[in-house]
């Protein structure tokens, strides 16, 4: 039976994730290209539309990088295909450089960027806000707020891309990726097969003499743009009085449970900007007229804010302006409904809210009576990543500087792994590893994962090649891409959907670079990984050290890998890290599984992943026959 996401009828309702309502908003405007780079929060939009390709009527591609999807999809929408290309928002940093020509060469099939923010850092090295990627591209700008909104407005900016033959941006955030919400379909559009590319150098080659007239060409559409914002279905205007709030984004919906629970809904009145760039200025005109109190939501910078204080100075309206800049409400992080109705309540000159009673008659809730128990992330039990840690770790210690990159490997910073020392962003292991060996002369081990590999870290492997920097780079190839869900990137060799028969290899592709210093090992045998990185380890110059074995995660689901053993401690283990007595295996690993039983080193056998390191690692653990 076909997935309701491609086949479902118009008029049903689903209960859809955000990134799902994504997806099928693009099928019903009749998406025909879509390729990405996954990254939470937006990676389960590429990957249902991975599990859909066999059926659906569109190309899909995972790129290596987020610039490289960028230009592919860039390269579909000149071809006449409806576009989409999605990622992360640190990814659109990566896609900048081409994303802000195609602004000034446009969309004749139409383009859609989503770019997915994260407040709170859930998954991420930074709360940027990709609102401003709009001001600095010229891109008009979409904020969705529900799963419905998600599946409009996805349909909408693509559609409007299309009429207006440029790129837009639809912007979301982790609460509005990964909600679940009714989503009620429309109709799905079928569009003809793209016409081609049409010659035009005036319109699509941005040398000096063509773009002075192509960002005039993109003013002029930004302001057809900002008339459609006018009266655009989504900004809506409610309420009534003299105190009036500007929202946007899932900020709209913290509002309006605000509102509700203080039985305030339709004494404010309330603009839910859901198109915020352009700015629909005479709507604002109209909206801010009369009021004596404005108060601005709006996540992570005052960018709303800021422009609102600009236009209401041009047009002369005098009224309290009230958000970030003043202090009530913070650049940072996420809002919640809490926050924002105090911050409504402050707007209104009311008093705080008393403490929440129980219906029951006991004394007012205002916390819990203990704090839930902290679960901080962890490397997977069996994950081949905590082997070369605790092989690298061996033969440097503390000795090493070890740079680090982004994958599950940045959890080798927690003790006692304890091995990522520095981090700047993908790929950067090996670039920032150089320059810090070459600035300081000290020893420096980077480490990067295959699919970031494959992403940004063979540019930095070139130049420590051509400027002859020393350092030894150890790639973690567990074949898959998997902090964001197991994706496929060049160098696997099995995908969800089954064989991948163009596997890149790395160590030939490492040896064309012109590095001869080289050694491949499996992990999971510490002998052997012990020997070659103590070969490696003072030898000049460019070194790489090739870790492969599987993710066992991923290995259990594609290659059909069974536990045939696993662990247990022996009985007569005087180990009681408690004590002090010895607790080697926890010291060393501090795997998953590992636990203290009254002082007592003990492997539990459901978590335990048979691969045996820790055996290696201690007399007193032994093996049996596991579950396969």
């Amino acid at each position: 039976m076909a997935h309701p996401l491609l086949a479902g009828a118009p008029g049903e309702t689903h209960l859809f994730l955000g990134n799902e309502a994504i997806v099928r908003g693009a099928i019903e405007a009749g998406i025909q290209f879509v390729s990405c780079y996954p990254g939470t929060p937006s990676s389960e939009v590429p990957d249902t539309f991975f599990r859909l390709s066999p059926e659906g009527s569109y190309t899909f591609e995972y790129s290596v990088n987020e610039k490289v999807a960028l230009e592919v999809a860039g390269g579909a929408t000149l071809a006449g295909a409806l576009s989409l290309v999605t990622m992360k928002h640190v990814g659109v940093n990566v896609a900048a450089d081409p994303l802000l020509t195609l602004t000034y060469v446009g969309s004749p099939g139409g383009f859609v960027l989503l770019s997915a923010d994260d407040p709170g850092c859930h998954s991420s090295q930074n709360e940027q806000d990709n609102r401003i990627y709009a001001r600095i591209a010229g891109l008009p700008c979409l904020e969705p707020a529900t799963a419905q909104e998600a599946k409009d407005m996805t349909r909408a900016a693509l559609e409007m891309s299309r009429t207006l033959g440029a790129p837009v941006l639809l912007r979301t955030t982790t609460r509005v990726n990964h909600l679940r919400g009714p989503v009620r379909l429309g109709e799905a559009t079928v569009l003809p097969k793209p016409a081609g590319f049409q010659k035009n150098p005036s319109r699509f080659v941005p040398i000096p003499a063509f773009a002075r007239p192509m960002h005039l060409r993109l003013l002029e559409t930004l302001e057809k743009a900002r008339a459609l914002a006018e009266t655009s279905p989504f900004n809506t205007v409610s309420g009534s009085g003299t105190v009036g709030v500007i929202a946007s984004g899932i900020s709209r919906a913290y509002l309006a449970d605000a509102l509700l629970e203080a039985d305030l809904t339709g004494t404010v009145k309330v603009l839910d900007l859901g198109f915020s760039y352009p700015l629909p200025e005479k709507l604002l005109e109209g909206f801010m007229s009369g009021l004596s109190t404005l108060l601005v939501l709006e996540e992570l910078e005052p960018v709303l804010e800021n422009e609102l204080r600009a236009l209401a100075q041009r047009l002369g309206l005098s009224l309290t302006i009230l958000g970030k800049t003043p202090g009530l409400l913070p650049r940072f992080g996420e809002y919640d409904v809490a926050m924002v109705a105090a911050a409504l309540r402050q707007a209104l000159g009311l008093p705080a809210p008393a403490p929440l009673a129980c219906s029951c008659g006991a004394d007012p809730v205002v916390a819990l009576p203990t704090p839930l128990p902290n679960r901080p992330p962890n490397l997977c039990a069996g994950c081949p990543h905590r082997a070369t840690y605790v092989a690298v770790r061996k033969i440097f210690g503390d000795t090493a500087v070890y740079s680090s990159d982004i994958g599950c490997y940045t959890l080798g910073i927690l003790p006692p792994l304890k091995a990522a020392d520095f981090l700047l962003c993908m790929g950067s292991s090996v670039s920032a590893g150089c320059g810090a060996a070459k600035a300081a002369g000290q020893t420096v081990v980077g480490f990067i994962g295959d699919s970031t590999f494959f992403h940004s870290g063979i540019t930095g492997l070139v130049n420590a090649v051509f400027n002859r920097h020393n350092i030894l780079l150890v790639i973690l190839d567990n074949r898959t891409t998997a902090m964001t869900g197991h994706q496929p990137n060049p160098g696997v060799d099995k995908t969800n959907l089954g064989d991948n028969p163009v596997r890149v290899e790395i160590e030939p592709l490492v040896r064309g670079l012109g590095i001869t210093n080289i050694r491949k090992v499996n992990p999971l045998n510490q002998k052997a990984t012990l020997a070659a990185i103590e070969e490696l380890k003072d030898l000049p110059g460019v070194r790489v050290l090739i870790a492969e074995e599987p993710c066992p995660l991923f290995a259990r689901r594609a290659y059909g890998q069974k536990r045939t053993q696993v662990a247990y401690v022996a009985a007569d283990c005087a180990s009681a890290a408690a004590d002090g007595t010895c607790g080697d295996c926890l010291n060393t690993l501090a795997c998953p599984a590992f636990y203290l039983d009254n002082g007592k080193m003990a492997i539990d056998p459901i978590l335990c992943a048979g691969c045996m390191l820790c055996l290696q690692v201690c007399k007193n653990i032994k093996a049996r026959k596991g579950d396969a």
